[in-house]
């Protein structure tokens, strides 16, 4: 049986953060808001949950799951080398709608499906999930959807589609701007768009002193 929780009012909010807490440190899933589309969240550093929202969003371990974070120091502890260009895009756009994919800390003992040593990482601008990922760390995150499915705007959209799979909804009402984050790959010795989404290819470009082509020339669309 799943509870939904109505996050505009301070007393169901503060419940439902105190129940989604427990269940994500109890290995369990957990719906939540962010300021792009809604999450289905598990404990990064937990392989058996992580695989369970692989399960539920009926995913393969050849699709990752990224993971958000609540603070920018965070990414010291994640992160093999943090490049330059990736302080400057974090300085600039976060919180918000862009993803970075680099190079994890091989020591992490967390399994987010074949990632070829790699980790995609985002700080979300929405206070819900940030005070959450205060509480519990760094979770891993995928749309809250079914593959193949629309992603989730709202939490009951989320809820027709991941139903009592899921115990703990969090409402936040429908997401702001319902579109996905930019993911940037800085991998590589040159920076590249893997998606374009909710932060601008030109200000990404902006920032890392390079044309927006640059970028996109090997971009997926």
């Amino acid at each position: 049986m799943s509870t939904v929780y109505d996050c505009a009012d301070p007393d169901s909010r503060a419940a439902g953060l105190a129940a989604a807490t427990s269940a994500l440190k109890s290995g369990r899933l957990v719906v939540m808001p962010t300021d792009t589309l809604y999450g289905l969240a598990a404990d990064a550093f937990d392989s058996a949950a992580v695989s369970s929202l692989l399960a539920a969003k009926r995913r393969g371990r050849d699709m990752p799951v990224p993971v958000l974070v609540g603070s920018w120091n965070t990414i010291d502890g994640l992160v093999f080398s943090v490049r330059p260009q990736a302080r400057e895009l974090i300085r600039a756009f976060w919180p918000g709608g862009l993803s970075l994919v680099v190079e994890q800390a091989p020591s992490l003992a967390w399994d987010l499906g074949d990632t070829r040593g790699t980790v995609m990482l985002r700080m979300p601008l929405h206070p819900v999930a940030l005070e959450l990922l205060d509480k519990v760390g760094p979770l891993a995150v995928s749309s809250a959807n079914v593959s193949g499915q629309p992603p989730a705007k709202t939490a009951p959209e989320a809820r027709d589609q991941l139903g009592d799979l899921i115990g703990v909804y969090l409402d936040g009402g429908r997401s702001d701007h319902a579109v996905a984050s930019t993911i940037v790959d800085l991998t590589a010795d040159r920076p590249r768009i893997l998606r374009e989404g909710a932060v601008p290819v030109e200000k990404i470009a902006e920032v890392l002193g390079m044309a927006p082509d640059e970028l996109t020339s090997a971009a997926t669309r």
